[in-house]
């Protein structure tokens, strides 16, 4: 991918996590990944509608997913694509916590270990810090 293409979508997300909505000015030594919403061996194109900015963890947890077993109805279920569902739908926080609202939601918490407990531990010290989470996070 070219570095064009990578700023676009860096500046799309305005520099935060399309998933779970962590800034990148928190690991500003670790860039975040672009992922490809649709793996490229799923047929996925590296074109901008079909690629988001992720955290490391939640672009190394989803992998090349995409889908899941939803937790309360055990159905296969897509996974958040952030070019094509509104976070705020399918999401809400409850302190450093992410609760899937939706199939959605829940399969893409639960995926990518949205929950895992030093992401929770770095969330809930950017809470109390009155940091996180961005003001963009009302997409």
């Amino acid at each position: 991918m070219d570095e064009k293409l990578a700023e676009r979508v860096r500046q799309r997300a305005d520099h935060a996590c399309e998933y779970c909505h962590m800034p990148q000015a928190y690991y500003p030594t670790v860039p975040f990944p672009i992922d490809h919403i649709i793996a490229q061996q799923h047929g996925g194109a590296t074109v901008f509608a079909n690629l988001a900015l992720s955290c490391l963890h939640d672009n190394c947890h989803k992998g090349p997913n995409i889908a899941g077993l939803d937790p309360a109805r055990r159905k296969l279920t897509r996974l958040f694509n952030p070019r094509r569902h509104k976070w705020r739908h399918h999401f809400r926080r409850d302190g450093p916590f992410l609760v899937g609202k939706t199939a959605i939601g829940r399969v893409t918490v639960g995926v990518p270990a949205m929950n895992d407990s030093a992401v929770m531990e770095v969330r809930e010290a950017l809470i109390d810090e009155g940091l996180f989470p961005p003001v963009a996070d009302t997409t």
